[in-house]
């Protein structure tokens, strides 16, 4: 499961866009209180997902420290329901508009999201698929 970052600066970017869901972390919470916290921000609190695998850290291009987890879980993109934030839109107007976090989720298959995820967290992928051939081979 990916999901689309909201708002006008993500509207036409679509390739190498996507992301894991995620947030900030503050230095009091738990790094697994923090991932289930943003699923259910950026999904929707329907949205439910089984125990977490931990997949480690990476860090974005701009120096964003991600810590990541996996997790089984059902989802239905058509029933998204992301929180929103405020910016000012157009630029340099004065006028405040709202966009959701995530305008967009979708499950992908493995190779498909490498082309849809941020360069920085495709890693990410590869751990995933370590642990679930490590799993198998058990």
């Amino acid at each position: 499961m990916l999901v689309h970052p909201g708002g006008p600066f993500w509207r036409k970017k679509d390739d190498g866009a996507w992301s894991i869901p995620k947030g900030e972390i503050d230095a009091a919470d738990a790094p697994e209180q923090v991932a289930r916290r943003e699923f259910a921000e950026e999904l929707g609190h329907s949205a439910s997902i089984g125990p977490l695998q931990p997949l480690g850290e990476i860090r974005q291009r701009g120096g964003k420290r991600v810590i990541a987890f996996a997790g089984e879980g059902h989802f239905d993109p058509a029933a998204l329901t992301s929180n929103t934030f405020d910016i000012e839109w157009p630029p340099r107007t004065g006028r405040r508009q709202s966009f959701p976090e995530v305008d967009r989720a979708e499950w992908f298959d493995i190779e498909f999201a490498r082309t849809k995820m941020l360069s920085a967290q495709v890693e990410l992928l590869d751990r995933l698929l370590a642990i679930a051939a490590e799993s198998d081979g058990k």
